[in-house]
Order: C-alpha cells, then sequence, then structure tokens
C-alpha cells in the first residue's frame, strides 16, 4: 500500500498541556484521555469531535502535577482549547489544566512549552491554622499544599508559618 502524498496528508497541531491536582491524587494516561473525548464529544458533539480527533501522544504525572501533549487537526485547535479546558476534574480528583502553548511538531512543544519539569516538591512541617501540619511545598515559591484531616488545602507563605525547629 503506498503512502499518501505530502499534500494529501493530514497536518496535526499539537497542544502543550499542564496539570495540577493535590498531591495525593493519581491519574494516568487513560484516565485523562478518557476525559478528552468526553469533554470533546460534550462540547464540540459527535462531528466536531471526530474533527478535532484529540488523542494524547504524551502524558507525565507524578506528585500533583504533569504534562502532557495532545495531538490535533490543524484548524481544530481553538475548538480543541475549548474541550480540553472543559476538563476540572479526572477520577474523581479536582485538577486544573492550563494550555502552555500550541505547536507545529511534538519536539517543538516539548522544547518550547514543557520542558524537563522543574518542580521540586518537599515536605515540611508548618503552623497552619494554630495546629502543626505536614505541607508539601514547590519550587521553594511559597505555594503549599497543606494537608489537613482527609484532604489538603492550598496555602501560600502569608497563610502558615515555617518552625525551623520542628524540620
Amino acid at each position: 500500500m503506498k503512502h499518501l502524498p505530502k499534500h494529501l496528508r493530514p497536518r496535526w497541531r499539537y497542544l502543550a498541556v499542564g496539570l495540577e491536582t493535590w498531591p495525593d491524587a493519581s491519574i494516568d494516561r487513560r484516565s485523562f484521555q478518557r476525559e478528552v473525548w468526553y469533554a470533546g464529544q460534550n462540547l464540540l458533539g459527535d462531528p466536531g469531535s471526530a474533527d478535532a480527533d484529540l488523542t494524547i501522544v504524551r502524558f507525565d504525572f507524578a506528585d500533583g502535577v504533569g504534562e502532557a501533549i495532545i495531538k490535533v487537526r490543524r484548524g481544530e485547535t481553538e475548538p480543541a482549547r475549548a474541550a480540553v479546558a472543559c476538563i476540572d476534574e479526572i477520577d474523581g480528583a479536582t485538577v486544573g489544566i492550563r494550555i502552555r502553548g500550541i505547536s507545529g511538531t511534538i519536539r517543538a512543544a516539548e522544547e518550547k512549552y514543557l520542558g524537563r519539569r522543574g518542580q521540586v516538591s518537599e515536605e515540611r512541617n508548618v503552623v497552619f491554622g494554630n495546629e502543626e501540619r505536614v505541607a508539601v511545598v514547590r519550587n521553594g515559591n511559597g505555594l503549599a499544599d497543606v494537608r489537613l484531616e482527609e484532604s489538603f488545602a492550598g496555602a501560600t507563605d502569608l497563610d502558615y508559618d515555617y518552625d525551623s525547629d520542628l524540620a
């Protein structure tokens, strides 16, 4: 079977996507792909979803942060962005999704928008709500996820005190 000539092959664009959720959430590629397909169908309908052809090409997720590359047909990037923006929960875990950029190749999307994940997280003991608690601090930028009894609370360095005697 012969290949199609270059001018007849489908053209693709690649959405670089950043994911963020609580540190104890576990999201895998299959569940993210399912949510992307459902969001595409719900927003665009069956014909629009088929035109966009949303497919996860790369996926990496650990410690509450992740990155993905979504393959989309050229000319369908705006509807695809809108569909991906509709996702707010994956497998029961609330998630924040940010489109970092759009590129013509996977390699360019990785180099420009994803790169190596610079998130360095560490656990610290902090005082939050007048109680000593464990918090996951990311990148040393003052943002932390403080563990409560059953969940996490997002906090900034103005909300908690780092007690150096506890470390």
